[in-house]
């Protein structure tokens, strides 16, 4: 298993997220690290303070050297998807090739009817413009033009240059459990698949689908590697590694521990401890 962290950019200081990733940086066990991107903070007071992701990210990115970074993950709705093809080509380039594209359909009401950004008049609308995004971003991340025209999407010969280092591009990191669309979606386009917080057999069972997937697009799902969130208490790192050690045995490649704010040093320190103790 492999190791991660989360930095929601909510309830926080730019300074302290900086020096917590600075130090991430340095440790070897923790391979990649990650933000949010939402407008106001999630479980937690909305009128708090919450720093925008993909800005964050870009200025993260160009303070490190080492770990792999991303948002875990981009809310859909809120950025055309060309735009978004144009921030991860950049993106890849500013951090050296260090760049994983996450992707979600959002869920966000609270925020996007204050903003007045459509999330989709109902679920199934919202996961086919997901769909139609998804499919015209990675064209534009892998052609020299792409042409799509579907019924949220429209691109007429659209370019996207400069491409970032990684080929064909970026890995696309899909998060969301639904069964009949979101994992279909996987199956089809992510390189990797990312979870919220779940039991072990809603775990295993959601993995098997995602499986039956795959097998009905003729593709490999070991191609497909997979995350799951875990919520960092640093008063209980032993029944974390306890828990961390199931979830390993059910074959979850990444384990991404989600920071508690106010964001302190101490706590990525402790991370790279209990990875190194279950190396």
């Amino acid at each position: 298993m492999r190791f991660a962290i989360k930095t929601n950019p909510q309830n926080t200081t730019w300074p302290d997220l900086l020096a917590v990733w600075r130090r991430a940086d340095e440790i070897e066990t923790i391979e990649s690290a990650w933000v949010f991107d939402h407008f106001y903070p999630i479980s937690s007071d909305p009128t708090g303070p919450c720093l925008e992701g993909w800005t964050v990210l870009s200025a993260l990115a160009h303070d490190t050297r080492r770990l792999r970074v991303g948002t875990m993950v981009n809310g859909m709705p809120y950025r055309h998807p060309a735009v978004t093809a144009n921030m991860a080509a950049a993106l890849d380039i500013i951090s050296g090739g260090r760049f994983e594209l996450g992707l979600g359909a959002g869920w966000s009401k609270e925020e996007a009817d204050a903003y007045g950004i459509s999330l989709g008049a109902t679920v199934g609308e919202r996961m086919d413009m997901f769909d139609e995004a998804v499919e015209a971003i990675v064209g534009l991340l892998t052609n020299e033009e792409t042409t799509f025209d579907g019924v949220h999407v429209t691109l007429t010969n659209a370019r996207n240059e400069p491409k970032g280092p990684q080929l064909p591009h970026p890995p696309i990191v899909i998060g969301g459990g639904g069964e009949k669309r979101t994992l279909r979606t996987v199956a089809r386009w992510a390189d990797h698949w990312n979870s919220t917080p779940l039991d072990p057999e809603t775990w295993r069972h959601k993995r098997s689908v995602l499986d039956e997937h795959c097998a009905g697009l003729d593709r490999d799902p070991a191609e497909i590697s997979s995350s799951m969130l875990f919520r960092f208490d640093p008063e209980d790192v032993n029944g974390l590694a306890r828990q961390i050690a199931v979830y390993e045995g059910l074959g979850i490649d990444l384990a991404v521990f989600n920071l508690p704010t106010p964001h302190r040093v101490e706590h990525v320190e402790m991370v790279g401890d209990l990875a190194a103790s279950m190396a």
